[in-house]
C-alpha cells in the first residue's frame, strides 16, 4: 500500500514539473502581452487541478498496469512452448508467430477506437464538415491502419527486416494518395498519423514492441524493440486517403446510374 502512495507522489511531483512551463508561458502572454485579467479565473484552476490528478493517475496506470501487461502479452505469445515446438527456438520461421501478428493488430485497433485524441478530433471533423465526414468512418479507417501498421510492425520485429525500407515504401505510398485525393481530407489525413500515436495507443504499442524484442531469438530491445510507433503513425494516412479515395469512387458510382436514368428519361 505503501508503495502506490509513493508511486502516486512521485509521478504527481512529476506531472506538475511538466505542467508547469505550461502555466508560466500561458500566464506570461496573459499578462505580459495580452495584458487583461483571465477570464472565468476559478473555472481554469479547478480545470488544472484535474489535469494534474488524472496525468498523476495515468502515469500510475501506466507503470502499474498498461507496461508490464503489453510485455507480457508478447512474451507469453512469443515463447516456444506456446508456439508448440517444443521449446526448440531453432525450428521457429516467422510463420509461427501468427498469433502475435493477430495480437498486434486486435490490439491496434481496440486501442485507436479508444484514444481520446482520435474521438475528439472525428466529432470535430464531422461537425465542421456537416456530416459529409462520419466520425465513425473515420475512427475505423484509423484504427484500422493501425492494426495493420502494428501487425506489420511486429513482422518485421520477428523477421529482422531493416525499419527504414518499410517507413520509406510506407511515405511513398503517401505521397502517391495526395496526387489522387481530394484536397479537403488531405490535411485531416496527415494529423489522423499524430492523433493515434498518443495516451491510450502509445504505452501498449511500445511495450508489446519491447516484450517482442526481448523475446524473439538475435533481437534487441534497444535496436528492434522501438519502431512500431513510426507504423502507427504512417499507416493511418496511408487508410484514411485509401477511405476517401474508395468513398469518392463509390460516390461517383452511384451518381452515374442516376445521371444515365435521368437522360434516357429526357430522350423519351
Amino acid at each position: 500500500m505503501l508503495d502506490w502512495f509513493l508511486s502516486i507522489f512521485h509521478a504527481a511531483v512529476s506531472t506538475g514539473r511538466d505542467v508547469l512551463p505550461i502555466i508560466v508561458i500561458l500566464l506570461g502572454f496573459q499578462f505580459i502581452v495580452i495584458r487583461k485579467k483571465i477570464p472565468n479565473f476559478k473555472k481554469i484552476i479547478i480545470g488544472f487541478v484535474y489535469v494534474l490528478l488524472g496525468l498523476t493517475l495515468f502515469l500510475v496506470g501506466l507503470e502499474q498496469a498498461l507496461f508490464p501487461l503489453g510485455e507480457t502479452m508478447a512474451t507469453q505469445l512469443s515463447d516456444p512452448a506456446f508456439l508448440n515446438q517444443g521449446g526448440n527456438l531453432e525450428t521457429l520461421t516467422w510463420v509461427d508467430y501468427y498469433w502475435v501478428y493477430i495480437f498486434a493488430a486486435a490490439i491496434g485497433f481496440s486501442t485507436t477506437v479508444a484514444e481520446p485524441s482520435l474521438i475528439a478530433v472525428a466529432i470535430k471533423a464531422e461537425e465542421i464538415s456537416g456530416g459529409k465526414i462520419s466520425a465513425w468512418g473515420l475512427r475505423a479507417a484509423v484504427a484500422i491502419g493501425v492494426a495493420i501498421g502494428v501487425s506489420l510492425g511486429a513482422y518485421r520485429i520477428v523477421s529482422g527486416t531493416p525499419l527504414p525500407i518499410y517507413i520509406m515504401i510506407g511515405y511513398i505510398i503517401v505521397i502517391i494518395q495526395t496526387f489522387f485525393a481530394a484536397k479537403t481530407i488531405i490535411p485531416l489525413a496527415y494529423d489522423s498519423g499524430g492523433v493515434t500515436t498518443s495516451t491510450v495507443t502509445v504505452p501498449v504499442v511500445a511495450a508489446l514492441g519491447l516484450g517482442l524484442a526481448s523475446t524473439v531469438p538475435g533481437r534487441s530491445p534497444l535496436l528492434d524493440g522501438f519502431g512500431l510507433i513510426a507504423f502507427a503513425s504512417v499507416f493511418p494516412i496511408m487508410s484514411v486517403l485509401a477511405y476517401a479515395l474508395l468513398a469518392e469512387w463509390f460516390s461517383k458510382r452511384v451518381k452515374k446510374p442516376a445521371s444515365d436514368n435521368s437522360s434516357s428519361g429526357s430522350e423519351a
